[in-house]
């Protein structure tokens, strides 16, 4: 299990290092979703699976919205990979900083963070993750409801600014 969780680890820096290199949105979207889910595998590794769940709808929902508004931004036909000279640079120097940082913190961050949720399972009636669920629905519902209201607000926004024809608002740029 240590060795999937470093795994995920690895693939959550690869896909920020990918999302901060930025080629073209199709890509950062890419490599966001990686990111996002990578992530969601190290939560599910220390016992939320609940959480991780949760967490990756609303971001998956989120970025489907960031991507329909970016990609009818910026839509090129011929959009920049990660191959490239220029974005390669990025992606170079982004590695060479995190693996410079890691060098800084490396003594000793792995003796006490591999504790899972649920230690003493032999001990416990309920899973770890139950009682964050009921506190999110409890204090968090509001939010919860909010939060979807204005996603379904930026869809619509979305939409509207990128509507066909000569009826939209960026169109007459």
């Amino acid at each position: 299990m240590t060795y999937l969780v470093s795994l995920f680890l690895l693939g959550l820096v690869l896909g920020l290092v990918a999302v901060a290199s930025n080629p073209a949105p199709y890509f950062a979207a890419l490599g966001l979703v990686v990111a996002a889910g990578v992530g969601c595998g190290v939560l599910v590794g220390h016992g939320g699976s609940f959480l991780s769940l949760v967490l990756f709808l609303i971001y998956l929902g989120g970025m489907l919205v960031v991507f329909a508004y970016s990609a009818a931004l910026a839509a090129e036909p011929f959009p920049e990979s990660w191959g490239d000279r220029s974005v390669l640079g990025y992606v170079v120097v982004y590695t060479v900083g995190v693996v410079l940082v890691a060098g800084l913190f490396w003594g000793g961050w792995y003796e006490t963070s591999w504790v899972a949720v649920d230690e003493f399972k032999e001990f416990s009636v309920l899973r770890g993750d139950t009682s964050g669920v009921a506190l999110m629905y409890s204090h968090g519902g509001g939010m919860l409801i909010a939060c979807a209201w204005v996603l379904l607000l930026t869809l619509f926004v979305v939409l509207e600014l990128t509507r066909g024809l000569s009826r939209g608002a960026l169109r007459a740029v």
